[in-house]
């Protein structure tokens, strides 16, 4: 009794049932015998057929049970091996030490087993840093599959998601694109033509876009003179990627044979579904595009993404003086509305930084106003520093040079800040400042990127221009007369116009030499300027250092660098780059050194043929088409050269992404 008790679970309530039967039973026969004979007959009976019912119920639930279990048991069997998910489970070293069926059928192995983990796919090696379980996404023979790992377990399931993608693929490459192409300097050329002209005109132009459209299957509409509108979808997209956008050099070709210069600037939206996304896309694509300026593309998508393609012409000149004057009378008004105004370049200012600030400033006071130039003196280059010495002789200029924290401690809402030479909000001397002025202003001549300073009042940027000094120079043309500009003021623009072109060799238009006619004609010192920019020997002597490491990557581009453990100058690093293109067979240089201890600069330039800005921005710096700059953190000079190489082929074999 005692081992079938301990075979099974006891009965509670058929013992308590008992005992309460017991003690009625001896009640019973205490005072009437026969009736508790009776009694505990029947009770005993009960008893014996409520322990066989409850004994039927246990054999038959634990028949159940181990019919369910052995049913479990060989369902996890069957889905180990044969449901179609894989299954990995390998060792502390990554050696795979056992696979299910349906993993060794999808690798092309004899057997997996003792195989390395890496030798499946390359993808796999994050997981040698991973901690903690994780998910991710890897191609192994032509299939895609997710991937579980079980950092604890070292165990990996793999299900098969090719088709998921391909569906995903399928959705996504028919999504709508839009697009709007623009002839950049239509107006221009169509005014100065007759009419029989202008027609052959506007059919040469029409008939390469909408043969271009008919090549890919793209809807294209003239909707006005200057302007079409492209609809077509992801997939068709990729294909004109992968052509760079042809219909950039077919317009300026086709159009060139017949004696004009048109050029298309084209603005695309995607990644939306939304039509009206789509189109404010395309907008602020050719928005930016023609910040740019011109003859290139701007695929903006809905993530924040832009790709760039073209750019590869150094841009027409399209300002003019109306349009000089017409901003010179907005910042006077702008001006006049503020109780004072600070004006701020870039980190590390150079002369086009200085010169353009101080005519900003000689503005102000034309218009009475308290203005000031907010420059970070621990930051300045050799020529600067004498710029600046030559400054400190005129207490009433120099007191007009305060710091970054004294601009913050005397800002009030109704303070004016005018950003020059730079439109980049990461790049100015003060980000403090610029969040903290309610009104700014921007005055540049570098081609716009997609980082650009928010709610700004005013905007005059021409990528068209040599310098912001040459733009500043025609604004105060058109200011009032109350004080005439000084010769240290003329002089450290005029610098800035010399820096920029290189002594007036490059980038150089007509209205160049009349902003540096205006300024020779209010006292500007040509010899000042040359002693300002001299150089000592030490200096001659590390640029050399740095010429002979010069390595020829592509045809005509040239690379030089620094030592890893001394720190240069960004005046050094540009004037190599700029010496490297004076020499044969270079079309495009780029001097890459280290700024400090965190810090590597790389200096780009060009004489057209290769597009520096485009290469820099891939490197999250910009510029110029021939006259760029970034900065990278954190990384060494050979480092920094790998991912210069990269950024130049993806430039010449694809698009420019920011």
């Amino acid at each position: 009794m005692a081992s079938f008790f301990r075979k099974r679970p006891i009965r509670y309530p058929l013992i308590l049932f008992l005992l309460l039967s017991g003690v009625a039973t001896y009640l019973l026969l205490s005072t009437n015998t026969l009736i508790g004979l009776l009694f505990a007959l029947m009770v005993i009976g009960v008893f014996i057929y409520a322990w066989m019912i409850e004994q039927r119920v246990y054999e038959e639930t634990e028949k159940h049970i181990e019919t369910l279990s052995y049913r479990m048991k060989k369902v996890g069997e069957e889905a180990l091996l044969e449901m179609p998910i894989g299954i990995l489970l390998i060792n502390d070293q990554y050696i795979i030490e056992w696979a299910n069926p349906y993993m060794t059928q999808q690798l092309p192995f004899d057997t997996i087993i003792g195989e390395e983990l890496l030798s499946i796919s390359k993808d796999f090696q994050q997981l040698k840093k991973q901690e903690e379980s994780k998910e991710m996404v890897i191609s192994l023979d032509e299939k895609n599959y997710k991937v579980f790992y079980k950092a604890e377990e070292k165990l990996l399931y793999f299900f098969d998601i090719t088709e998921q993608i391909e569906m995903e693929s399928l959705y996504y490459g028919d999504r709508t694109v839009i697009g709007v192409l623009f002839i950049d300097n239509y107006d221009e050329i169509s005014q100065g033509i007759d009419d029989q002209t202008r027609g052959r005109l506007n059919s040469l132009v029409t008939s390469s876009v909408n043969d271009w459209g008919a090549k890919y299957g793209i809807y294209v509409k003239r909707i006005s003179s200057d302007r079409f509108l492209a609809v077509f979808n992801e997939s068709i997209l990729v294909e004109v990627e992968k052509s760079k956008f042809s219909i950039l050099d077919d317009i300026r070709e086709t159009t060139a044979k017949f004696g004009f210069s048109l050029t298309l600037s084209v603005g695309v939206g995607a990644g939306s579904t939304s039509l009206v996304e789509l189109g404010e896309l395309a907008q602020s694509s050719l928005d930016l595009v023609l910040g740019r300026g011109g003859d290139q593309v701007a695929i903006k998508h809905s993530s924040g993404k832009v790709k760039f393609y073209g750019g590869k012409t150094n841009p027409v000149e399209k300002r003019t003086r109306v349009r000089a004057r017409v901003i010179s009378h907005a910042l006077r008004d702008l001006i006049q509305d503020s109780d004072q105004v600070f004006v701020m370049g870039h980190r590390m200012p150079d002369m086009d930084a200085i010169g353009s600030a101080v005519g900003v400033r000689k503005m102000v006071g034309m218009n009475k106003v308290e203005g000031y130039v907010v420059l970070d003196t621990n930051e300045l280059d050799n020529s600067v520093v004498r710029l600046m010495d030559e400054i400190k002789e005129q207490p009433e200029l120099y007191n007009r040079f305060i710091s970054p924290e004294e601009a913050i401690s005397k800002i009030t809402d109704k303070t004016l800040l005018v950003v020059v030479d730079t439109h980049k909000p990461s790049l100015v001397i003060d980000e403090k400042l610029l969040q903290k002025a309610e009104k700014v202003v921007v005055i540049d001549h570098h081609r716009r990127g997609e980082e650009f300073i928010s709610n700004t009042m005013l905007v005059y940027m021409e990528p068209y221009a040599s310098s912001t000094s040459e733009l500043v120079t025609e604004l105060i043309e058109y200011q009032p007369k109350n004080e005439k500009l000084s010769m240290l003021e003329a002089t450290s623009m005029l610098a800035g116009i010399i820096v920029d072109t290189k002594s007036f060799t490059l980038r150089t238009g007509a209205r160049t030499f009349e902003a540096a006619s205006y300024l020779r004609t209010h006292g500007a010192d040509t010899i000042l300027v040359q002693r300002m920019l001299k150089e000592d020997i030490d200096t001659y002597i590390e640029r050399s250092k740095i010429v002979q490491t010069v390595e020829f990557f592509r045809e005509g581009i040239a690379i030089a660098h620094g030592m890893e453990d001394i720190s240069y100058s960004q005046v050094l690093l540009a004037q190599t780059a700029d010496i490297l293109l004076t020499m044969n067979n270079i079309g495009a240089s780029f001097v890459i050194g280290r700024r400090s201890e965190s810090t590597i600069g790389i200096s780009a330039r060009s004489l057209g043929d290769v597009n520096v800005q485009v290469i820099m921005e891939k490197l999250n710096g910009g510029g110029h088409l021939t006259n760029a700059a970034c900065q990278l953190e954190d990384t060494t000079i050979d480092e920094a050269i790998i991912l210069l190489k990269n950024a130049i082929i993806d430039t010449i074999e694809g698009g420019n992404e920011e």
